[in-house]
């Protein structure tokens, strides 16, 4: 008797930062990419179009975009090395607004001198946004390289950092 194979399926949303491919494998998300994203999968990986199972994730990342939402909840299946998953496991920790180096990360996944190894996961994460390797800047805090390109980093970057910013109160009239 053969395993089961996976139920995947996918859908294309709009998004201010452009069209976003979501892709889902037995209802929990696989995949987040954007248009012309680095190591993106060939779309005939992508399973049957089908809407259905993205409500909750769509949902979420309106509200993401909104600025009304912060931290995402959502059942999710990405594949890699069992040291992909640990970077990514740690990504999801860096809070909303909030910056860390390719160092600083690898020293939370305990291989203090595995910077460029931690990059180079950082750059494979299927889940994009959601999981979120955009909160990963250069040891000197410049923008280096992002899947989905550096201009969507930026603008990601700068929503989150609008929502957290510091409210100005003046007293008197």
């Amino acid at each position: 008797m053969s395993p089961k194979q996976p139920h995947v399926t996918h859908t294309v949303i709009d998004s201010p930062i452009g069209d976003l491919t979501l892709v889902a494998v037995d209802g929990a998300l696989a995949g987040l990419y954007m248009e012309q994203h680095r190591h993106r999968p060939v779309e005939e990986r992508f399973g049957d179009r089908d809407a259905e199972p993205f409500g909750m994730v769509i949902a979420q990342l309106r509200a993401y975009f909104d600025g009304t939402l912060t931290a995402f909840d959502l059942p999710l299946a990405p594949s890699g090395t069992p040291f992909q998953q640990t970077v990514w496991a740690a990504l999801r920790e860096i809070p909303y607004g909030q910056t860390m180096s390719y160092g600083q990360l690898a020293e939370r996944v305990g291989r203090p001198t595995a910077a460029r190894a931690v990059g180079l996961a950082n750059g494979r994460n299927p889940i994009s946004i959601i999981v979120p390797c955009h909160r990963v800047v250069g040891s000197t805090g410049d923008l280096t390289g992002y899947g989905g390109g550096l201009d969507r980093k930026r603008h990601l970057l700068a929503l989150e950092a609008a929502r957290t910013a510091p409210t100005l109160t003046f007293a008197g009239g």
